[in-house]
């Protein structure tokens, strides 16, 4: 096994003026992402052609068969105004460095030998050798040195945030120095002796770091002779002093974590497991029982989506959760997304108010099964969850319904004027009243209007009325090849569906931010990236996209579906009137509020003074991270961001996010939001497409719905869409997220059979 040495040089003449050419970042907020293609942008920081006066050190990682790569930090001296106010004070002989060369390469090769019993005196003999060889010790201090160090170069931003979290933005700009550095032999060094995974040490840097320093230096007194330990270090008198760092401890930065988490969506009902969130909409009111279900099957978080609906939707959504949150004495939060400057497609115009209702049938025409229709008045409340029905029909006529009873037939006429029969095979009691199952094997086409009729007693007829009839949702269908017109449109009016000559579909959009900023050859998405297309040609009112990427059999696009232009330099305002107007009645009604799209850290200065306008030092702020720009800048929107106390947390919003940015990058960037709020001890909500076959169709998830679920453990907070068998995937999905018992195998049973043997 080959140890390579890092070789750590210093410069400790303070008087000297450095040139230096600025070719990697020195400032730790612009820290380079090493396995993605998408670099965050540099942040200035002082740094210019000629540098204060100050030490540089630079941290040389050297791999095999690969060149030396230098991070380099700076520690200003007393003399530097620009960061006299920092809060770490560095005397001239704590700043020395009693680094030594590394050894020549050719007596590089070790070979350890393990044993069964690895005691004490072989795992200090083994960290001598990793030591002798590339002074491990001495790369940890140099590497806390350089943590420290950028602290005071960004003790600046430091100070403006708010007390509640200056150690959690501390920590953050200790991981992100620490991210700079290459530390890859180094992990493996550690990984040897099995003394610290540098992998794991987001939360809690500094600690980390002093504490295997500790142990080194321990093991270094117990091995060596006194004349071989070293007798100065980059840290010789202690810095790091017990009371001056309490609140950078292990212990109190999980507490930090887990008291940021509480502050933001409440105290989770098992300590081990994430809360569930859940986006509902109008259809939380249509249903009586879903939110009382949705409680009860784990839901502790309800979002509501502001680009949908109205005030007075929204108000009953909310009053409903508290109520049944109440009832059920299982709190719950509110979120409210504002809708953000997101391009959409406009409203269509609703199609027929026509439900079909079909049989199933043999590839050769015969009845399988009679389709299951419900039968109820309207308010009498939802049809049990229990029974498998394909449509629900709500009738005018309480009187009519009493007088159902199982095995009675009632006709109808359809729309197209066919003569149909539904058989009642079972009545069943509800909410308020009684609904009933009926069943009909012929297909029909029903509206509000349609009447039904039940021969009685004396050969009386009576009469009962189908009403509330939905309107179906209208689409265009587009295909490879398809011509797609987008023109501009008013987000009052609703717009007719219509083909333009030449077989060109037609959409609107109300945002002029797409017509002013687009050009040809830009690609544009539609619906979450279901569709892809290139644009051909613009105009003040007019787009024309070729469609390049849809399903074989054509993808359906509907109203107010999201539009993407992801190469373009589109530039949004941080809220828009439609926000602010929604943001009064978030702060009365929400424990939280969502901001969508943010691209930088003017988006959150903008938000923070409507809150303060406000006096809304309590609510919740969630920033969803699901553009380019905001990724890129993260470390500075979180930054900008705890300058309020204001509870904060970060959404993953992977659709939009995976269309900006490219979903074959997706992983990476989750892992990348993971890590940098995992530092800053911030909640974090994994969403988008959770458990998406099993919400939208009520079909078995497939295995990598299911691990992304169970990888959802490792957020706070887990989010999923709205669909129709939302209760089914709540429940599903705490199933999994409890279900994190490992398989063992029967150690017993092997270890018996050994002896015996």
């Amino acid at each position: 096994m080959a140890l390579h040495a890092i070789s750590a040089h210093a410069i400790a003449n303070q008087s000297t003026i450095l040139q230096y050419h600025v070719t990697e970042s020195a400032d730790f907020l612009g820290f380079a992402f090493s396995n993605l293609k998408v670099n965050p942008a540099n942040v200035p920081c002082a740094l210019h052609g000629r540098l204060p006066s100050c030490i540089i050190q630079s941290l040389y990682v050297h791999r095999r068969n690969s060149k030396s790569r230098a991070s380099v930090f700076c520690i200003p001296n007393e003399k530097d105004q620009a960061v006299r106010s920092s809060s770490y004070n560095y005397a001239d002989d704590q700043m020395q460095l009693a680094l030594e060369k590394s050894k020549s390469s050719d007596n590089s090769d070790v070979e350890i030998v393990s044993s069964t019993s690895y005691s004490d005196i072989n795992l200090a003999h083994t960290v001598a050798l990793l030591d002798r060889q590339g002074s491990l010790l001495e790369k940890l201090q140099a590497i806390q040195l350089h943590v420290l160090a950028s602290e005071q170069w960004n003790a600046s931003k430091l100070v403006l945030c708010h007390r509640n979290y200056l150690v959690s933005a501390t920590n953050l700009i200790h991981y992100l120095a620490f991210r700079c550095l290459d530390c890859e032999q180094l992990k493996d060094d550690l990984s040897l002796i099995s003394l610290l995974n540098l992998e794991n040490i987001n939360s809690h840097v500094l600690a980390s770091l002093t504490a295997c320093i500790q142990v080194l230096k321990n093991l270094k007194s117990n091995s060596l002779q006194p004349e071989e330990r070293i007798s100065s270090g980059i840290l010789s008198h202690e810095i790091l002093h017990q009371q001056k760092y309490a609140a950078f401890s292990i212990e109190e930065m999980k507490k930090k974590a887990s008291s940021n988490r509480e502050l933001l969506l409440g105290q989770p009902q098992d300590s081990k497991i994430p809360h569930i969130m859940v986006t509902v909409g109008k259809e939380a009111i249509e249903n009586e029982a879903l939110i009382n279900d949705l409680i009860k099957s784990g839901t502790s978080v309800f979002r509501i989506n502001c680009a949908h609906g109205n005030p007075s939707i929204w108000s009953e959504i909310i009053r409903r959760v508290r109520e049944s949150s109440q009832m059920l004495e299982k709190p719950c939060r509110i979120l409210m997304d504002l809708a953000g400057p997101k391009l959409r497609t406009g409203k269509l115009k609703p199609g027929p108010a026509v439900i079909k209702i079909s049989p199933k049938r043999t590839a050769a025409g015969s009845v399988i099964r009679a389709v299951q229709v419900w039968l109820s008045h309207k308010e009498a409340g939802p049809p049990p969850p229990h029974l498998s029905l394909d449509q629900v029909l709500f009738i005018d006529n309480k009187e009519f319904l009493t007088k159902l009873e199982e095995g009675d037939t009632l006709r109808f006429c359809d729309v197209r004027g066919k003569k149909r029969t539904l058989r009642i095979s079972g009545k069943f009691h509800v909410f308020s009243g009684a609904g009933y199952v009926a069943e009909c094997c012929s297909t029909a086409y029903i509206q509000s209007g349609t009447r039904l009729y039940m021969k009685g007693k004396k050969g009386r007829f009576h009469v009962g009325q189908v009403v509330d009839v939905p309107t179906k949702e209208t689409s265009i269908r587009l295909r490879v090849g398809d011509l797609l017109t987008i023109s501009r449109g008013s987000s009052s009016k609703q717009d007719e569906l219509s083909v333009c000559k030449g077989g060109a579909h037609r959409v609107t959009c109300c945002s002029g931010y797409l017509f002013d900023s687009v050009k040809p050859g830009d690609p544009i998405a539609f619906d979450d990236g279901k569709i892809w297309g290139v644009i051909q040609g613009t105009s003040i009112s007019e787009i024309i996209v070729s469609i390049t990427h849809a399903s074989p059999k054509g993808t359906k696009l509907g109203s107010e579906k999201s539009i993407n232009i992801p190469e373009s330099n589109i530039r949004f305002e941080g809220l828009t009137s439609k926000d602010l107007m929604d943001l009064e009645f978030v702060a009365a009604n929400a424990d939280m509020v969502g901001l969508s799209f943010v691209r930088d850290t003017r988006d959150i200065i903008v938000l923070q003074c409507e809150l303060e306008k406000r006096k809304l030092q309590n609510l919740g702020i969630v920033l969803k991270i699901e553009t380019k720009s905001g990724f890129e800048k993260l470390p500075l929107v979180l930054l900008e961001a705890m300058k309020s106390g204001n509870p904060l947390g970060v959404m993953i919003a992977r659709g939009d996010l995976a269309v900006e940015c490219g979903w074959e990058r997706l992983a990476d960037m989750q892992e990348e939001i993971l890590s940098i709020c995992d530092a800053a001890h911030l909640p974090v909500i994994w969403a988008t497409q959770v458990l998406e076959s099993l919400v939208k169709s009520g079909n078995m998830p497939t295995r990598a719905e299911i691990t992304d679920a169970a990888n959802g453990r490792r957020a706070s907070c887990v989010m999923l869409n709205k669909g129709k068998y939302i209760v089914r995937g709540v429940s599903g999905l705490e199933k999994i997220l409890h279900s994190n018992s490992k398989m063992k195998p029967d150690l017993e049973s092997i270890l018996l059979c050994c002896h015996l043997s």
